[in-house]
């Protein structure tokens, strides 16, 4: 680290609901946010957003004739950036930075307009720029009026916590001393999910936690995906009104082996963890939020390398919400960060029902957060309580 950061607010929506309150009270609930939705004639679990949070998705489609024609991944994040800046007490006139990222974009009008394609043979005058990836920050910054910088990019998975890394980066530079950072993602249409089948690691289990997230004696891939976004607001100094300290980050990529694996032991993982540790004890982490999709490999390798990092013995506790709220995939590891800052706020540990051998840490003051791409796009986050 640098310059000290913090999370003065964070905002979400996602099948958790679109209050920091409510989303909180959910994750008290040992139960899972996933249910069963028709694709094509086939019934296949999703996390999608209650019935309240997609009326407000749709009202603010309606309150501008502009957004009409937007996707769901840029409206998600209008609607959580306005109240992430909210809570911040931030300003247009403040001139904060923007990056927010998605791995898939705008997957549902792209598949629409491919579909208009076809029948017609003639491309609809939108189609382009309303399935531009850029689209995502850049209407968010259209819709805060800000005029400070504005990034949109997708590194898979990883996506939004590289948009962490990147607000760091520029906060450290001196060129912003604010910035707004996270994913979107709505990835829940036909093609994707039908792609993610054709990987075979999309969940095909009846019961009542059909993602098996964390799970290591599974023997089937179990995952699940979701929709939703998360915006975090970063600031230069530990400032009075921090949800929470950046007290290290870490990244790293694997050569690719393979073209959605990492290694048996996730090399990409250890290395970013190393890194965002830095000086602190391993002792003085409590949790490690990790990315664990709910796929055999994709769970064993991470917990391989935790265990490389911080030996098998005396591992800090572990936990995951895609149990709970799908694999939302650019968005997840903000996602995760929120479950991180809720849980240092409450000191509480949200634990995983379905695993017996889960340990309960003695405190939580300093929580590791994890999040990786199809072939090794790893970052890590290590967030501190304030005090």
């Amino acid at each position: 680290m640098q310059k000290p950061i913090s999370i003065t607010a964070i905002a979400s929506i996602s099948s958790l609901g679109k209050h920091l309150d409510g989303v909180w009270k959910n994750y008290l609930q040992e139960t899972s946010f996933v249910a069963k939705q028709v694709f094509h004639d086939k019934e296949v679990f999703v996390a999608s957003l209650p019935e309240e949070a997609r009326k407000d998705i749709e009202k603010l489609r309606q309150s501008d004739n502009k957004y009409k024609s937007l996707d769901d991944t840029v409206l998600f994040a209008i609607y959580s950036s306005r109240k992430a800046i909210k809570q911040a007490g931030w300003n247009a006139t403040d001139n904060f930075g923007i990056n927010i990222g998605s791995s898939r974009g705008a997957t549902s009008l792209f598949e629409n307009y491919h579909k208009s394609f076809l029948e017609n043979n003639k491309a609809e005058t939108l189609s382009s720029p309303t399935t531009t990836l850029g689209n995502i920050a850049s209407w968010v910054a259209h819709d805060l009026q800000t005029q400070g910088p504005e990034i949109s990019h997708s590194i898979t998975c990883s996506t939004a916590l590289h948009s962490f890394l990147n607000g760091i980066a520029w906060i450290n530079s001196g060129m912003c001393n604010k910035f707004l950072v996270g994913g979107s993602e709505a990835p829940l249409t036909p093609f994707t999910i039908a792609q993610m089948q054709a990987l075979k690691i999309y969940s095909r289990k009846e019961e009542e936690f059909p993602c098996q997230a964390l799970n290591l004696d599974k023997t089937e891939n179990t995952m699940i995906l979701g929709e939703g976004a998360a915006m975090i607001c970063l600031e230069e100094g530990e400032t009075k009104n921090a949800l929470a300290y950046v007290k290290g980050y870490g990244y790293a990529t694997e050569i690719l082996k393979h073209n959605i694996s990492i290694s048996s032991d996730a090399e990409c993982f250890q290395r970013s963890m190393k890194m965002a540790l830095g000086n602190t004890l391993l002792e003085e982490v409590d949790v490690v939020v990790m990315h664990a999709p709910g796929t055999i490999k994709g769970d064993l390798s991470e917990v391989r390398a935790i265990e490389k990092v911080f030996g098998s013995d005396d591992m800090p506790c572990l936990t995951t919400n895609k149990w709970k709220i799908g694999h939302t995939f650019g968005a997840s590891g903000a996602l995760s960060l929120e479950l991180a800052v809720l849980m240092l706020k409450h000191q509480k540990f949200i634990d995983i029902p379905y695993l017996e051998t889960t340990k309960s840490p003695k405190s939580v003051n300093t929580i590791l957060v994890n999040a990786v791409g199809f072939g090794g796009n790893a970052v890590s986050i290590l967030l501190k309580k304030n005090n």
